[in-house]
């Protein structure tokens, strides 16, 4: 069973998604929460498999909560929802440790799918969409800021920096496995290897680690 807090300051958005959730099996509202003060509190006294974080919220947002509930280092996933595909606020919520984030606007089917793939340590970005999405991030920020040396990095293999490389620019692992006639469960270990030396929770936060060390930069 994947339990689910639902964080929004909005309650007929929140009975909404509440609804939907509950109107499926394998998912479970463990609780509510209306601001982001409410929501760290609640996520360390419930500490569901995920926080569906609501961003734009009055007093603490959504970025800031989301901040303080990954760097407790804890169980609970975050996956925002935003009105706007490429909102500003869904950057600084990514690189807050975020796992991925949905459209508000999002088909239940897609909610529900995001949930799990968030619960399961999957991002729910499609790699086309991550590279537009970190390629529109990457743009805005000076090339100094990314440093082109990194002690995360030292600790990698060439095969893991090669699969860790190729998983910025947007390859799925079997596309990776092709890539570099690999089997898939072969670079499946390689990316979680690489993702624990680097300290990466998902693909999402892997991408953004691999643009700010300057590992990959934007195309285009």
């Amino acid at each position: 069973m994947t339990s689910v807090l639902i964080v929004d300051d909005q309650p007929l958005q929140r009975m909404g998604f509440r609804m939907v959730l509950e109107s499926e099996p394998g998912l479970s509202v463990v609780g509510e929460a209306e601001n982001g003060i409410d929501a760290v509190r609640r996520t360390a006294d419930l500490s569901p498999d995920v926080v569906l974080m609501d961003i734009r919220m009055p007093g603490m947002d959504g970025i800031e909560a989301t901040r303080r509930i990954t760097d407790t280092g804890g169980r609970s996933r975050i996956l925002v929802l935003t009105t706007f595909d490429l909102d500003e606020y869904v950057y600084a919520a990514l690189r807050a440790g975020a796992s991925g984030f949905l459209l508000k606007d999002a088909r239940p089917d897609e909610l529900l799918a995001g949930i799990r793939a968030v619960a399961v340590g999957d991002a729910v970005v499609a790699p086309a969409l991550t590279r537009r999405l970190l390629h529109a991030f990457t743009k805005a920020m000076p090339t100094a800021d990314r440093a082109t040396a990194d002690p995360r990095l030292r600790a990698l293999t060439e095969r893991e920096l090669e699969v860790l490389r190729a998983v910025a620019n947007g390859m799925t692992n079997s596309e990776i496995a092709q890539e570099l006639q690999l089997s898939e469960s072969t670079v499946k270990t390689h990316v979680s290897r690489a993702f624990a030396k680097i300290g990466a929770r998902d693909r999402v936060q892997a991408v953004i680690i691999a643009y700010d060390v300057g590992l990959v930069g934007p195309r285009g």
